[in-house]
C-alpha cells in the first residue's frame, strides 16, 4: 500500500478516535503529498525515496518547533509538536542505532580511505546515500566527524 494510502486509513481511525493530535500531523502529511504531487515536473506517483524524504523533513520541521518552544518554556506548544512527529516517525523505516550508524561509517571510511576532516563531504556524501531513510543526517554527521577528528 502507498504512503498516500497509509495515511487515509491512519486518518480515519483518528477521525473516530476522535484524536487532534494524529489528525493534524496526518493532515499534514496528506498536505506535503499532495503539494509534492502537483509540483512542476513531478510524477503521478512518489517513489519511496522521494516519500522518506518528506516525511524527514515534516519530523525535523517539528522537532526544531518542539525546540525553540522549549528554549521559550512553551512547554504547552512543544509537547503536541513532539506528538506529531512520533506519529509521523510511525511511517518512517525503522531508523538504525548509533552503533550500527557508526560500523557503516567506519566501513565507509575503510573504503574510502578518510583520514582527516577534509574528507568529510566525501564520507558525508557515501554516508548519507547508504543511510538514507535509516538516519538523519545530524546524527550521521556528528558521527562522521568523530571518527575523522
Amino acid at each position: 500500500m502507498s504512503l498516500q494510502a497509509d495515511v487515509m486509513t491512519e486518518m480515519k481511525a483518528a477521525m473516530k478516535a476522535k484524536d487532534q493530535v494524529a489528525l493534524e500531523a496526518l493532515r499534514a502529511i496528506k498536505s506535503e503529498i499532495l503539494l509534492a504531487k502537483t509540483n512542476a515536473g513531478a510524477s503521478e506517483e512518489l517513489s519511496e525515496e522521494e516519500e522518506i524524504k518528506l516525511l524527514q523533513k515534516l519530523v525535523k520541521q517539528r522537532k526544531d518547533s518542539a525546540t525553540v518552544f522549549s528554549e521559550q518554556g512553551r512547554t504547552d506548544l512543544a509537547e503536541p509538536e513532539l506528538a506529531q512527529a512520533a506519529i509521523i516517525e510511525k511511517f518512517l523505516p525503522e531508523q538504525l542505532s548509533e552503533e550500527e550508524i557508526a560500523k557503516v561509517v567506519e566501513d565507509i571510511i575503510a573504503n574510502t580511505g578518510a583520514d582527516s576532516m577534509k574528507d568529510m563531504g566525501k564520507v558525508m556524501g557515501m554516508a548519507s546515500k547508504e543511510l538514507a531513510g535509516k538516519a538523519d543526517g545530524k546524527t550521521i554527521s556528528t558521527i562522521v566527524k568523530a571518527k575523522l577528528a
